[in-house]
């Protein structure tokens, strides 16, 4: 009888080791990697035009010499209300080798532009971007040792004054590194929201703390998320804000896919939809400014390709992207 006892204990912790390894195992897996991508092969996308900025910064867009529409972006008009499908290609062919003021350092043979197809989606926890690209010959620039191409999306809710009109620009200052002349400057991406004051080559002095912690409590900071990719597919993904400067999150909960054939990626994100601050939340019935930006041939700093200010939104309305629910 205690032989019997004793095999039924042994038989059931077995069986209880069994489970509770199962269920460990079942614990491990993020929820992200457990839920299905979106069928992006039914899913319609948008080509979008991504071209070189040069070193045309936030302060340039309201100088004559600088802009010629500068006029008309302060009596309210939008950049992609000039420029939108309309003459990005040009733009970039021209500032990628203006030389001088504009392009003072020209990476020889680098193409001005780069068209991506962008798709979004999202379901019940959450949202997803697809960006598709082909980005031709390169030029090795040897900036990025690590890197031959990153892929990041800016995102806000309606937050930072001004970013539904000018975008990622909001965040690019003349006296950023490689952007200035100066060697020694090492500001990254910052908002003008978070200086004393700004004058024709941006803004050196940062509010004080307390101010900052306002600022951000009210949600003025911009999102962004980037994927740092490798030729066999590998991505890294950073997650983080932009305030007084760029600050990557220390945990990421920004994921990321890629894949290239030939000289084509497609990369796709997600996160959950309310992923808690600093994240945005990501609802039904809000518009968000978005914009996409891509470094190619290892480059790093200023040398990207940018989208203008574009928006989002999810299931419908008036947008460049509605992502669709998928169930």
């Amino acid at each position: 009888m205690r032989m019997n006892v004793s095999l039924i204990q042994q038989v059931s912790f077995a069986q209880l080791c069994r489970f509770a390894a199962l269920l460990s195992l079942t614990l491990a897996v993020p929820l992200d990697a457990r839920a299905a991508e979106p069928n992006w092969a039914k899913i319609e996308g948008r080509n979008i035009t991504l071209f070189s900025p040069a070193t045309m910064s936030w302060e340039r867009l309201f100088t004559p010499r600088g802009h010629s529409g500068q006029k008309e972006y302060r009596e309210g008009k939008n950049c992609l209300v000039c420029h939108g499908d309309i003459d990005e290609k040009e733009m970039g062919k021209h500032l990628v080798k203006a030389g001088g003021y504009i392009e003072p350092r020209p990476i020889a043979d680098k193409p001005g532009w780069i068209v991506a197809k962008v798709k979004t989606a999202h379901d019940a926890e959450n949202f997803y971007i697809q960006v598709e690209f082909d980005e031709g010959a390169q030029p090795n620039a040897q900036m990025d040792k690590d890197f031959e191409t990153k892929v990041a999306v800016i995102l806000d809710d309606g937050s930072v004054p001004e970013a539904s009109r000018a975008g990622c620009w909001m965040a690019c200052h003349s006296n950023m590194a490689s952007m200035s002349a100066s060697p020694t400057i090492t500001a990254t991406k910052y908002l003008p929201e978070s200086r004393v004051s700004m004058g024709s080559a941006g803004g050196d002095q940062i509010k004080p703390e307390a101010d900052l912690a306002k600022l951000r409590e009210a949600g003025n900071y911009l999102e962004y998320w980037q994927g740092r990719l490798k030729a066999d597919g590998t991505v890294s993904v950073v997650d983080g804000t932009i305030l007084e400067k760029r600050s990557e999150n220390a945990k990421p909960v920004v994921t990321a896919t890629a894949k290239k054939t030939g000289t084509t990626w497609t990369v796709t994100f997600a996160r959950k939809k309310i992923a808690g601050r600093p994240h945005k939340d990501i609802k039904p019935g809000k518009t968000y400014p978005i914009a996409i930006a891509i470094h190619a041939g290892f480059t790093a700093q200023r040398y990207h390709y940018v989208s203008l200010e574009r928006k989002l939104v999810l299931d419908s309305g008036k947008a460049d992207f509605v992502a669709a629910l998928q169930k």
